[in-house]
């Protein structure tokens, strides 16, 4: 696996937009984001490329979200509420091309009430592998793999949504101490909405 780095202030396009997450959609809220008072730049072809996935879908086969995309709201600076923003800009700015691995260990921040199972900033792990023939079972595998590494062996998935990864799963460990099970990781299979922007096929 290579490393990738990013920066803790980015803007929504990388954190968002560039993802497939829709303009309207509930995450942007400053309920959960940590909006800066600020505007910052975006790649203006790439820009070009996402603002047609999400209008129509693009070349996908899908529909989009049918809504004028507005470059204004892509340029808010905020305080980066996913490593996974790390990932898009990677696809942007390093034109990753198949077989590859990546990861990315970084802080997060989210305007989350603090209580015993939130804070405001923690670490995130990020990672994905690009290559042809994978499938979600090849996923499960490296997730389950990630864990035992770290003694949690008691494992099970489910389904869940992502707006940019279809299929999507949580991956749950059981703890012991705890006597519960607890979530570990959100993952999945990247969308082909999030990818032609950056000329990646699935």
């Amino acid at each position: 696996f290579k490393e990738m780095e990013g920066p803790w202030v980015e803007t929504a396009f990388w954190c968002m937009d560039s993802m497939w997450i829709p303009q309207d959609h509930p995450s942007r809220d400053a309920q959960d984001t940590f909006y800066l008072p600020y505007q910052g730049t975006i790649p203006e072809q790439l820009a070009k490329k996402v603002a047609t996935v999400h209008e129509t879908g693009g070349k996908t086969g899908s529909k989009g979200y049918q809504y004028t995309w507005n470059p204004e709201i892509a340029r808010q600076l905020l305080l980066r509420t996913h490593t996974t923003a790390t990932t898009f800009r990677s696809f942007g700015e390093q034109q990753i091309q198949p077989p590859a691995k990546y990861f990315s260990i970084g802080r997060i921040f989210r305007n989350e009430a603090v209580d015993a199972t939130h804070l405001n900033e923690f670490h995130q792990v990020e990672g994905f592998v690009m290559d042809e023939h994978l499938t979600l079972r090849d996923l499960m595998g490296y997730v389950k793999e990630f864990y035992h590494k770290l003694g949690i062996t008691k494992i099970k998935f489910k389904p869940t949504y992502n707006p940019y990864t279809e299929p999507s799963m949580e991956c749950l460990g059981y703890n012991e101490q705890l006597g519960r099970w607890i979530e570990l990781i959100n993952s999945g299979v990247f969308r082909p909405e999030s990818l032609e922007p950056f000329g990646i096929t699935t």
